[in-house]
């Protein structure tokens, strides 16, 4: 039973077609063999399977039996079942589950937990009541990054202004999950652009990967913008080596004042912590730099001004366009079946490929060029000790 589980799902992973013809008839017969068992550890196991090979799809026609199925796995005791049930039937257009999962998102007596499923799962469906519940919950500390993150899945005037009025009560993570979403589409970025102009967002708070989602956009205001307020990375080899003798020659002189290893953390979360893992902490987009030469200067510097040197394939960066304008920056994770997914420095995306306008690989790395340039002197001092030291040190004290 297993094997012929696994090969019917492994058809549903593989197919780069809309599910319909063998497709439906796979999944038609997984919703059988769930009919067949009350195990609810099995029945996990092949909810899961259909769920991953949906990922990224909505109003996928409702497979034969499961209209059938349904109601009796949405009261099994297992929670997971339940919660994959009601996701499966949002998949798969249920007027009725769109109503459950709304109204759990808005319960507060609700797990969030719970709360956090429902929002992905309303967000994966487009739900167009849900950006007003997302600003809503904007408030909610426990929900408040999956709601930033969500909006970006919306086009919708009243996100930037939304954002932008609780930017300055964030954390380091809330900031970067509110500029992923404002970098995401041209509307939101010109309000974005705005706030920097007015100082409302400041210019260094603008990490390099978002300056390049800003700029992936091709629109002219926003990369003159860019330019005034963030600057322009020399991309010629002289001109990088040049740049690499500059900054080893100021981080080799000596100052006044020891180097703030604390700051530096908070540095390295800011500018470098979305993609490279540092002690154990930190994102995956990018490799591990616990183990890498980090005590070797000139190595330090050569990734730092010079990343599109020697770039791994792993590595590369893709732009993803959506055909409601939305640009996605990062690295393609999977794309065979029918969605394509893309880890960005701040979530993986699962796009369905009808959605997508196009994918367009780049011939640099996910670590961008122009990472100092928003750093001061001491800054970048404090960064670079850090970087440079074989233990975590602690936070800075509130």
């Amino acid at each position: 039973m297993k094997k012929i589980l696994f090969l019917l799902i492994a058809l549903l992973l593989l197919s780069p077609l809309p599910v319909q013809g063998q497709d439906g008839e796979a999944l038609t017969a997984l919703v059988g063999i769930l009919k067949e068992s009350n195990d609810s550890a099995f029945q996990v196991d092949i909810l899961k399977g259909i769920a991953a090979a949906l990922k990224g799809q909505r109003n996928i026609e409702m497979p034969k039996g499961w209209k059938e199925i349904a109601p009796k796995l949405a009261k099994s005791p297992n929670a997971e079942v339940r919660q994959l049930t009601q996701s499966l039937s949002l998949t798969f257009g249920s007027k009725a589950a769109l109503d459950a999962l709304r109204k759990v998102l808005v319960d507060e007596k609700a797990k969030p937990a719970d709360r956090k499923k429902a929002l992905g799962a309303l967000v994966a469906a487009r739900d167009v009541k849900l950006p007003d519940a997302l600003r809503g919950l904007l408030q909610n500390e426990a929900l408040r990054r999956e709601a930033l993150r969500g909006l970006g899945a919306f086009k919708d005037a009243k996100t930037p202004p939304a954002i932008l009025k609780i930017y300055s009560e964030l954390d380091t993570a809330g900031k970067r999950d509110a500029l992923t979403t404002l970098a995401s589409r041209v509307l939101f970025a010109k309000a974005l652009m705005e706030a920097v102009t007015s100082g409302a967002v400041k210019a260094n708070e603008l990490p390099a990967d978002i300056v390049r989602q800003l700029r992936a956009h091709g629109v002219k205001e926003i990369n003159a913008q860019l330019d005034k307020v963030w600057g322009v990375s020399r991309s010629t080899p002289a001109a990088k080596l040049k740049e690499i003798a500059k900054y080893k020659k100021l981080l080799e002189a000596k100052v006044n004042r020891p180097a703030n290893l604390p700051r530096g953390r908070v540095l390295f979360q800011r500018t470098c912590g979305q993609c490279h893992k540092l002690y154990g902490e930190g994102g995956e987009i990018g490799p591990d730099i616990t183990g890498s030469n980090r005590n070797n200067l000139d190595y330090l510097l050569t990734n730092m001004l010079d990343p599109n040197a020697e770039i791994p394939n792993d590595y590369r960066t893709t732009i993803l366009r959506t055909k409601d304008n939305r640009v996605l920056v990062g690295v393609i994770r999977r794309n065979e079946g029918q969605s394509v997914t893309i880890a960005t420095p701040a979530e993986v995306v699962t796009v369905a490929k009808r959605d997508v306008a196009a994918i367009d690989p780049q011939n640099f790395s996910m670590m961008p060029e122009g990472l100092v340039l928003a750093l001061k002197e001491d800054e970048l001092r404090d960064l670079v000790a850090y970087l440079r030291g074989n233990k975590q040190v602690a936070l800075p004290e509130k």
